[in-house]
């Protein structure tokens, strides 16, 4: 296992090249918070597009997807149709998943499923009190993380370069 993660590690370090702002997302995902770089590769669909022949070209298998927040782009890539996702369809592309796509836990997936709870179509729309009373707050925030209601950051991977090195000056400069 360590060795898997010295290679996600390696791998969040390599995705620097598209924006200094990647987390990983145990045990085998990351997430690139890509606001203000994708110009820079000729769009959102040519910056996603070069990134997954990249890591498929080293022998990786990928599942991506670039949404306006980090919970619908999770969603879509784990259980949806990778691509990328405007704004304007996040409703659509979000209902038809299962709730397992909200990146909440088995028992809490298995608990909804028991009431006749099984998309996130069945949930959306529900007063979120009672959800959250019966199925924990993690739901409710989850839900509201993927649809926009609720912010959430991307905390970045500072990448490990061994050839940076400090200079140090006898005088301030």
């Amino acid at each position: 296992e360590t060795a898997d993660q010295q290679l996600l590690s390696a791998i969040v370090d390599w995705t620097n090249r598209y924006t200094p702002l990647v987390g990983t997302d145990a045990p085998h995902g990351m997430m690139l918070d890509i606001t203000g770089c994708a110009h820079l590769f000729g769009g959102e669909d040519a910056m996603l597009r070069d990134i997954v022949r990249r890591l498929r070209a080293q022998g990786f298998m990928v599942r991506a997807a670039i949404a306006s927040t980090p919970g619908a782009a999770w969603a879509v890539a784990h259980f949806g149709r990778p691509g990328v996702i405007a704004p304007s369809a996040i409703r659509e592309t979000l209902l038809p998943l299962p709730l397992a796509a909200l990146r909440i836990d088995t028992n809490t997936v298995d608990a909804l499923a028991r009431v006749g709870l099984k998309r996130i179509a069945d949930i959306v729309d529900r007063p979120r009190a009672p959800l959250a009373a019966r199925f924990g707050t993690l739901l409710v925030q989850r839900l509201d993380q993927a649809f926009g209601r609720l912010s959430e950051t991307i905390t970045p991977r500072l990448p490990v370069a061994p050839y940076m090195a400090e200079r140090r000056f006898p005088e301030p400069i």
